[in-house]
């Protein structure tokens, strides 16, 4: 890997989470949270990490590795979600670091950028992608605050979905049931997925934002640094609805 594209990846490393027991089924994980994303869904959770990173400050590489490394005995993996994850320049580079800790990678993706999932896949830097399908293609104008329209939508997310249907062990696919869905939208993103998948269907929970759009984190953090999850009150998976926790929780990391 370039050194450049180490540097320019973690400059888009925005949050850190040292321990979810609900972001990975099944695992107990540490989360890093990337800035931006290409999409502008209204019910985002995390709309500041999505469209406003640069009001996050970056968070430090070696020091990130470092407290990865002293967790690493607890921890049965990490997921790297966002914003959205596929958009960050040298984004390899950054897995690579993450691999070298010896723990499996979770990616967490809306799907859009099919050909930076198949490179992923293909260098073996994800071991298992979470894809939100945000509902049936011809809602996604309105799901995404129009930041891609249907054409797009089902372009992307048949390609992931051949992908699937190759390495299904690599792949999982969540729809938050926001308000613009219907019993009859849920049937329909049921038919999409390849054979052999279920969907993983989330609980809607209405971001709490003050009126300047941010994401009201610290209202939602909970004790201990942990996070709720599908089994646990509020949460919501993945980058229609995630929380983030900044620097400070560096800072205030131990091992």
């Amino acid at each position: 890997m370039h050194p450049s594209d180490r540097h320019q990846a973690w400059g888009h490393v925005r949050g850190i989470e040292r321990l979810s027991l609900c972001d990975w089924p099944g695992r107990a994980c540490a989360v890093l949270f990337t800035g931006g994303c290409n999409l502008r869904c209204p019910t985002c959770h995390n709309a500041e990490m999505a469209w406003a990173p640069g009001r996050l400050p970056a968070l430090d590489r070696d020091e990130v590795l470092g407290l990865l490394s002293r967790r690493a005995r607890w921890l049965d993996g990490i997921t790297v979600t966002g914003g959205e994850p596929t958009l960050v320049p040298g984004l390899a580079a950054l897995l690579a670091d993450l691999a070298d800790l010896g723990l499996p990678v979770k990616l967490d993706t809306n799907g859009m950028r099919p050909a930076v999932v198949r490179s992923l896949l293909g260098a073996g830097l994800v071991q298992t992608f979470a894809v939100d399908v945000k509902g049936p293609y011809h809602k996604y104008p309105e799901l995404t605050g129009g930041g891609v329209d249907a054409a797009t939508a089902r372009a992307g997310l048949e390609a992931i979905f051949r992908m699937a249907a190759q390495a299904p062990g690599a792949f999982y696919f969540r729809t938050t049931r926001v308000p613009l869905l219907d019993a009859g939208d849920m049937d329909t993103i049921r038919g999409l997925l390849p054979a052999g998948f279920t969907l993983v269907e989330q609980k809607y929970v209405a971001p709490q934002r003050r009126t300047d759009a941010q994401t009201d984190s610290q209202a939602r953090q909970l004790p201990g640094d942990l996070v709720p999850g599908p089994h646990c009150p509020s949460h919501i998976q993945g980058p229609q609805g995630q929380r983030h926790q900044g620097s400070h929780s560096l800072q205030a990391a131990g091992a």
